[in-house]
């Protein structure tokens, strides 16, 4: 789904989500902003958006997934254009920036959320997978088999998210050469002890 901040047509809710797009811009409304607090700022009803979204973390999810498609939109670009290694890069270097902040702190907010309630987050989590994908497609391009691809693009992107979170929760340790390192890791180039066959072994818990 990508939406566009013009776009003035479509069902209630789509056009809810473009009037919320257009007010918070790339950010998000914070977790303790209440839903009449956010329907006063896009004058319409707390009603309407209860309605529609459920709750303030139902807007919190569906921005976010809107948010997260029209980065993929500019991504796809560098997908396109460039190597697994660029690809990656790019990626890090979008939700590094510091406007980034309150999407990635509500990205991992509605995540948590989401693992307890998977069912109510449907569109957010099947959003989650674009990335991988994106990511896999690129290093079937670049040799690997299917199944390696996709190993190796889990973890490159689980990698990146740690790294976030890990900035969010002590702030300062970010680093690109942590990046640079899960790519050293994922070639199994000189100085690396985890190659790509290492990868396709490992499982989340």
């Amino acid at each position: 789904m990508i939406l566009s901040t013009s776009q003035r047509s479509g069902s209630a809710r789509e056009r809810l989500l473009v009037r919320l797009l257009d007010a918070f811009g790339e950010t998000l409304p914070p977790p303790e902003m209440s839903l009449r607090e956010i329907a006063a700022r896009i004058e319409t009803s707390h009603a309407l958006l209860r309605y529609h979204f459920g709750s303030l973390s139902g807007v919190l999810a569906a921005m976010l997934t809107a948010q997260r498609s029209r980065d993929n939109e500019a991504l796809l670009e560098a997908a396109q254009q460039g190597t697994f290694d660029d690809f990656v890069m790019a990626i890090w270097r979008t939700y590094t920036r510091p406007e980034q902040l309150s999407r990635i702190r509500g990205f991992f907010y509605v995540a948590g959320l989401a693992a307890y309630r998977p069912e109510d987050f449907r569109e957010f989590v099947e959003s989650i997978d674009d990335l991988t994908v994106m990511l896999s497609s690129l290093a079937e391009r670049e040799g690997l088999n299917a199944k390696e691809a996709r190993d190796v693009a889990t973890v490159t992107v689980a990698a990146m998210r740690g790294l976030l979170l890990q900035e969010l929760l002590t702030a300062g340790t970010r680093s690109e050469d942590a990046v640079t390192l899960i790519l050293r890791m994922r070639e199994g180039r000189p100085g690396s002890t985890i190659t790509s066959g290492t990868l396709s072994g490992l499982r989340p818990p």
